[in-house]
């Protein structure tokens, strides 16, 4: 059956729609030998050769979703132009193709999901399911009853006013805080650039929930499947997830350091 080009190349866990798109009118893409930069272009899988950069491009039928907690010094991409490592790295006899949903900035640990369905990441990822994604934050001193307030409100950056935020204080001492903070939307270090504009100074960031999923007690480092529950669970919270309780303390079926 014959699907748009951007559609097959996300599937096969090359990249998001998005990356796909620019290959596509960068002149990367070729179905039958011919390079395509058609937006609208078309092609069958099962029929016609597809490449990328001169590689064939599969599509498994095999899906594979996994919750990975990244460590600091990873970036979320499939390759990076100065050489840092890369969280795929991590996954060590995986066997299957996979790319992040959303990112997580180099300096920012905890969970990340991984997939090769391409349909279901971009589901998830779009800003119009509003999916919960919470933070554990640690910054300097004490916070203000009045900063939360602000992040609860939602505070302006240069790209936008911020939604409104739950956020509440975990741990304090003279000299660190724990804040929970958790938000739907996705913006590039959204949480960090929220902290400094009420004054706060992040020493150290974690993802610790996404959607209904939490981390559960995978270490540092470590991966595992999600179980088919869970990957509907992750899915069915994209229509009015927010605010339900998460699945907390799942054991790790498969991991990896």
């Amino acid at each position: 059956m014959e699907e748009r080009l951007q559609k097959i190349l996300s599937q096969a866990g090359i990249a998001s729609r998005r990356e796909a798109e620019r290959m596509i009118t960068d002149g990367r893409v070729a179905v039958n030998g011919k390079p395509v930069i058609e937006l609208g272009a078309k092609a069958d899988p099962s029929r016609d050769a597809i490449t990328v950069d001169g590689k064939p491009v599969t599509v498994d039928e095999k899906r594979v979703y996994i919750i990975l907690n990244k460590p600091v010094g990873y970036v979320t991409t499939l390759k990076d132009p100065e050489g840092r490592p890369i969280v795929t790295d991590l996954l060590k006899g995986l066997g299957v193709r996979v790319f992040p949903v959303g990112r997580l900035d180099y300096n920012t640990e905890g969970l990340l999901l991984l997939t090769n369905d391409g349909a279901w990441a971009n589901r998830l990822a779009h800003p119009r399911h509003e999916v919960d994604k919470e933070y554990l934050v640690r910054v300097r001193g004490t916070v203000a009853r009045e900063q939360i307030t602000r992040l609860e409100q939602g505070v302006e950056l240069e790209d936008g006013k911020a939604a409104p935020a739950r956020v509440s204080v975990t741990k304090q001492s003279d000299n660190n805080t724990w804040v929970s903070i958790t938000i739907h939307e996705g913006r590039y270090r959204q949480v960090r650039r929220m902290c400094e504009a009420v004054s706060l100074s992040v020493v150290r960031l974690r993802r610790v929930r996404y959607g209904t999923l939490a981390m559960g007690d995978l270490k540092i480092g470590e991966y595992r499947h999600l179980t088919p529950g869970e990957v509907v669970a992750l899915a069915d919270g994209m229509n009015g997830a927010r605010g339900k309780a998460p699945r907390r303390g799942t054991s790790p079926q498969k991991k990896g350091k």
